[in-house]
């Protein structure tokens, strides 16, 4: 089994990184491989409503020149997915926001490419808006109808200079605890797989309050 897991930091081997790296190396121990992609130092431009990743029905972005859709079909092969960000503002980096719209767009919009997958989020932050950030990751993986293991505590850890989040130790224990449930629940779905049915996917059903 396979995870990837995504740095929505500028910072490469930031808290954010520090964090995720607790998760994998939990992983990691139960035989589970792990990446970990920078995507918060790239350039990504925000998703423009154009409609066509759902017309051409190809697992693609239209919008060229990053690697949106390389990432995509990064997380259609995984068997988990973790999302990672820094608090800018009380809210996720605005990088790692215009990849998961477009992605999770696309994977809507191509028959739920990240269903029944398991997901998690975790954030770090040097004092306050971990869990309205937190929340915003947890929306995409809801949408998606995927599987989110828990820890003892909300997915948050502290620091502030790169590293520091390694001297909070009740954040090192989340994380821990997180990799150990994640990798448990994905063993559970994969040991399922053939034995217990998985319910069968619902067409959506959009409604507007317009009249």
């Amino acid at each position: 089994m396979r995870i990837v897991a995504f740095n929505g930091s500028p910072k490469k081997s930031g808290n954010t990184f520090h964090a995720l790296k607790m998760v994998t190396e939990e992983l990691e121990k139960e035989g589970i491989e792990a990446d970990i992609i920078h995507v918060g130092n790239k350039a990504i431009r925000g998703c423009t409503a154009c409609g066509q990743c759902g017309i051409n029905k190809n697992e693609q972005c239209v919008l060229p020149d990053d690697e949106v859709n390389e990432w995509v079909q990064l997380m259609k092969r995984a068997d988990g997915i973790i999302l990672g960000s820094p608090v800018h503002y009380a809210a996720m980096g605005g990088t790692m926001k215009s990849f998961l719209d477009r992605a999770f767009y696309v994977s809507g919009a191509n028959g739920g490419l990240m269903r029944h997958k398991v997901g998690a989020s975790v954030v770090a932050v040097r004092r306050s808006g971990g869990l309205p950030t937190f929340n915003q990751l947890n929306n995409f993986l809801c949408y998606a109808e995927m599987l989110i293991p828990t820890s003892n505590y909300w997915n948050v850890i502290h620091g502030t200079s790169p590293g520091e989040a390694t001297q909070d130790a009740e954040g090192m224990q989340i994380m821990r605890v997180l990799g150990k449930n994640m990798a448990w629940l994905m063993k559970l779905v994969e040991n399922g797989k053939g034995t217990v049915v998985p319910p069968q996917q619902e067409d959506k059903i959009y409604t507007h309050f317009v009249r």
